[in-house]
């Protein structure tokens, strides 16, 4: 016998275990199935009733589906109401059962009884399907005509439904809505509020999912759009009439009269007056008529407030209402409730970040003195707003998280050039408490904030280490990287100050702040010299102190302008400070690799200061890590050690590849020391050492566009050629075959190997000669890699930004082939052209020419040619001319073929490589894009292609879409031509890519 719904709810609430709760359930749904199979009616709505209380407790319903149909199809109320609910929880809108409700539906939709009519509408408002919409939507618009408020109510929530289902009817109900906005009962009114609402939010949907814009399209109304602009004086008139009602025990909630019917109207003229200026200055009145008057001391005037405060920052609305509305947030700020506090802070950052675009707008026309003063007047939403600044601030110290999180993000938008020295305090003080996991996202957003809006450079550089102190651990590298490009573009006297107070700060900290021992050791190394004489500053007698901020110094910010002070330090105490950050055992690795280049570059500052003791305590600690484990820490300290003792006239010895004889690398000709070191080759060792040239500001700027949005095609010419790659893109010479390093180009980042250790005679002998001039543009480590013979590779961008703490930083200039400028002189090419080595002894006829370089330097020399042997002049032929198809690719329809020729009979390296795409499909390709990688020993010319459309290839008569492709392989018969395809193109709407490799090219010719 089937048990009663309160009977098995007594047994589930009995059961003490889970397992005994399934039990019961299979039980009782086996005792169901049975009943449905045996069409037990007389049992059947109570089935359905236990099959929604299981259905609540998460157990599977499904097989009662289709008794849910049965009973809405009974005469009787009572099983049709149960068949009603069960069908509402029960089935979804996708479910197949749902077509069989459509004839039940419209049957009760035509019953005299208002609740069975009432039970379908309702059905119809949450399950109603495209096809059930259109089928019903003649019945529902029957009852919008009811003489029942009930049946109107309910049917204009059910065409909303059919409405959102089915846009295209808008318009044929368009007309009834404006009839029901004169209804009298509050109810009704309530629910054509919402249709037309619906209906709005619809008409936008669509228009923007035809193309269209909803910034761009200010002046696009719809048919529907404008019938409801004409209701706005109506709509007006029934939210002043609320507003002026007196007690109303049907309407009244908390003392406001029917809160419910005005926010809905609130939110319907935020739409209606959303561009558009005419409804706006019609709604104006009552918005501050409702800002005004509504009380908040309960939570529905403050729901009423906070929908006046959102339709007044939405609508073309005057700086007064906007300062009224800032100020009814501010309020909010002041509830003791965190909700209410919570809303007010995300709605003043969402207005703040909605209204930017337009102040930018603004200031880009207006742009002058008086552009600052127009904005932060007293009557502007803005100055209303930084008046309520302390209070956003205090929520800084709210217990909540979330309020926190919210107060945080609208101080971001608060900053301006008036207030950044205040507001930036705060923000460090915030970074203390802050939990950690927060720091790095909070540091980031400070140095916006500085980098935008900072008074001077002496507060940007102090605001930064202050930064590096408290957040150094979790500061991101492009934070670090950018306090040193700050400090090394800053002037003399703003880096002694730097370098002193990142030394005190390294003193003091525990060795846990990462960044700030980066950056400090880096600062230390170029600028060490400074901190050998005292340095003070003195603040401007305006000023509250030097700063305005809470520093390591010790500094009060509520005291009288106070001057800082340095002693100078002697060489000895400079570099046992740096040696006791390095002999921390929590010391990380990158910090190591800081304090060998700063021990390398010390050596040379102090050369003429300090004593021998400190001199030689400096080259013991370069050498100290010849034996280290890590393969940079050892590379760079036979580096280091090998440039100072160049720097101190030592020639160094070298053991030759057969173990026999020394050699020295510096080519002096001497054995073990005995001849001195020319003083060129000190001069080069000394210019390796010396201050790393001041940042150019335009590449950060590049790196950091980069960074903000997908990498763009200049950065990408690095290693592709793009379509508008006007300029060559050389690669370094040496290497092996494989092509750059293309996990950066396709997101992964390019990992560039530290250049080698010192190599043997025999490949110094073969290396190319160094440039001799333009020092400022190179780095220390391009002097390093001419020295020791190592390739310099092709600079990959650097994500984040210029990172001067990078292994091998990137540089602007094309880099050159790997010279030694310590190497005797090669005999001249057999082309004609030579290159001088301006630190060798003598000319050695006996080495090998090397192939020149694709891209000669400028800053190479080239004297009369010493020809050691007569070279053949090279034979006009008919093949020079000729040309080669070699196959790139087939891909979906698009074909890829290379014509290649060799127009430069005098050299046979250069090749003229034209990329012809042809279209095999029956509709033409757009957005053609083809980008191409080389290898390092090739350098590429690009030009951008003839088109971007490419037509379907029907013919001869058809014309083909070329690009010229210029290629120099400088190593020409030993190593072939291989080339990294990567196209995109549109096919039939269709967004297609393709990565390929073409290496068909003839052997010995291309």
């Amino acid at each position: 016998m089937s048990l009663k719904l309160r009977d098995l709810i007594r047994q589930v609430r009995a059961c003490k275990t889970a397992a005994e709760e399934r039990a019961v359930i299979a039980k009782e749904s086996a005792m169901i199935r049975t009943a449905i199979r045996e069409e037990q009616e007389q049992y059947r709505h109570r089935n359905v009733a236990k099959l929604l209380f299981m259905h609540m407790l998460g157990y599977p319903t499904h097989f009662g589906q289709l008794e849910c149909m049965k009973l809405v199809a009974s005469p009787h109320f009572p099983e049709k109401r149960i068949g009603y609910l069960g069908m509402l929880l029960l089935l979804s809108e996708q479910a197949d059962v749902l077509m069989l409700a459509t004839n039940s539906l419209k049957n009760d939709l035509h019953s005299e009884n208002k609740f069975v009519a009432g039970l379908a509408l309702c059905a119809i408002g949450n399950l109603a399907t495209a096809d059930m919409s259109r089928d019903l939507a003649p019945e529902v618009d029957k009852h919008l005509g009811s003489a029942k408020p009930y049946l109107r109510k309910k049917a204009c929530l059910a065409m909303a439904r059919c409405l959102t289902k089915c846009p295209d009817m808008v318009e044929d109900f368009v007309d009834r809505v404006v009839s029901l906005l004169n209804d009298r009962s509050h109810g009704v009114l309530v629910t054509v509020v919402q249709l037309m609402t619906r209906v709005l939010v619809m008409d936008r949907e669509c228009h923007l999912a035809e193309g269209g814009d909803d910034d761009g399209d200010r002046d696009y109304e719809s048919p529907c759009r404008t019938a409801f602009l004409k209701l706005v004086p109506s709509l007006v008139k029934l939210l002043r009439n609320l507003l002026s009602m007196g007690y109303s025990p049907d309407h009244d909630v908390g003392g406001i009269s029917d809160p419910f019917l005005q926010v809905q109207l609130l939110t319907l003229l935020r739409l209606l007056g959303a561009h558009n200026a005419k409804a706006s200055e019609e709604m104006n009145d009552v918005l501050a008529q409702v800002a005004t008057n509504t009380e908040t001391s309960k939570n529905a005037g403050n729901a009423i407030l906070y929908e006046c405060v959102q339709t007044i920052m939405a609508v073309e609305s005057d700086d007064g209402l906007r300062v009224l509305a800032v100020n009814i947030l501010g309020r909010f700020l002041l509830n003791r409730d965190n909700n209410i506090r919570y809303v007010a802070l995300n709605t003043l950052a969402k207005c703040i970040a909605d209204r930017q675009p337009e102040r930018d707008e603004h200031d880009e026309q207006h742009r002058g003195p008086d552009a600052a003063s127009s904005d932060n007047s007293d009557n502007s939403a803005a100055s209303a707003l930084q008046r309520h600044r302390t209070t956003v601030v205090d929520c800084l110290k709210d217990p909540d998280i979330s309020i926190r999180q919210r107060a945080l993000e609208l101080i971001y938008h608060l900053v301006n050039r008036e207030n950044v020295e205040t507001l930036t305090a705060e923000l460090l003080n915030y970074l203390v408490l802050c939990p950690r996991e927060h720091r790095a996202d909070i540091c980031t957003r400070v140095l916006q904030v500085v980098d935008k809006f900072s008074p001077s450079d002496l507060w940007r550089v102090d605001t930064l280490i202050t930064l590096l102190t408290i957040a150094g651990r979790e500061s991101a590298a492009n934070v670090q990287s950018s306090t040193a490009v700050y400090i090394s573009r800053s002037s003399e006297d703003l880096r002694a100050y730097s370098t002193h107070k990142l030394l005190k700060a390294i003193r003091d900290d525990d060795g846990s702040q990462r960044g700030l021992l980066n950056v400090g050791i880096w600062c230390i190394g170029e600028y060490g010299d400074l901190l050998l004489t005292p340095y003070t500053y003195h603040p401007p007698s305006n000023a509250p102190n030097s700063t305005g901020l809470p520093d390591v110094d010790g500094i009060d910010s509520d005291e009288a302008p106070v001057s800082v002070s340095f002693s100078a330090l002697d060489p000895a105490t400079v570099v046992d400070i740096v040696e006791g950050v390095t002999n921390r055992h929590t010391c990380p690795l990158e910090v190591k690799q800081r304090a060998l280049t700063c021990f390398a570059k010390l050596r040379e500052r102090f050369a003429d200061v300090a004593d021998a003791d400190t001199l030689d305590k400096l080259h013991k600690l370069v050498r100290k890590s010849e034996g280290s484990q890590s393969l940079e820490l050892q590379l760079r300290s036979c580096e280091y050690g090998a440039l100072i003792n160049a720097i101190t006239g030592v020639s160094v010895k070298l053991t030759t590849a057969g173990g026999g004889e020394e050699e020295d690398i510096f080519g002096g000709g001497g054995l073990g020391g005995t001849t001195p070191v020319s003083d060129s080759v000190r001069s080069a060792a000394k210019e390796a050492l010396a201050r790393m040239p001041v940042v150019d500001i335009k590449l950060m700027q590049r790196k950091r566009d980069e960074r903000s949005g997908d990498m763009s095609e200049d950065g990408m010419g690095v290693v592709f050629g793009g379509d508008d790659a006007g300029d060559s893109v050389p690669a370094a010479s040496g290497g092996e075959p494989s092509l750059l390093d293309l996990d950066d180009i396709f997101g992964g980042g390019a990992t560039l190997a530290p250049a080698p250790a010192a190599a043997p005679p025999a490949q110094n002998g073969n290396a190319n000669a160094a440039k001799k001039s333009e020092p400022a543009a190179q780095s220390d480590v391009d002097l390093l890699s001419d020295i020791f013979s190592a390739p310099v590779a092709s600079p990959a961008p650097i994500p984040g930004g210029f990172d001067v703490f990078a292994t091998l930083p990137s540089q602007p200039a094309a880099p050159a082939p790997a010279v030694n400028m310590f190497a005797p002189q090669p005999a001249a090419s057999a082309m004609g052209s030579s290159i001088v080595d301006p630190f060798s002894s003598s000319p050695t006829p006996a080495m090998q020419p090397q192939p020149p370089p694709a891209v000669p330097s400028p800053a190479i020399s080239s004297p009369a040619p010493t020809m050691s042997a007569p070279s053949p002049t090279p034979s006009v032929s008919s093949s020079a001319s000729s040309s080669i198809t070699v196959q790139g690719f087939t891909h979906q329809g698009l074909t890829v073929e290379f014509e290649c020729s060799k127009t430069d009979a005098w050299n046979k390296q250069h090749s003229l490589l034209v990329a012809k795409f042809i279209n095999k499909t029956d509709a033409p390709l757009y957005g053609l894009h083809l980008q191409v990688a080389v290898p390092k020993y090739v350098t590429m010319e690009m030009k951008p292609p003839t088109s971007t459309t490419v037509p379907v290839t029907a013919g001869s008569s058809t014309k083909l879409v070329t690009q010229r492709i210029e290629v120099t392989n400088t190593m020409l018969g030993t190593k072939n031509l291989m080339l990294k395809l990567k196209a995109s193109f549109t096919s039939k709407g269709n967004k297609v890519e393709h990565l390929a490799t073409c290496s068909g090219f003839p052997a010995g010719q291309y």
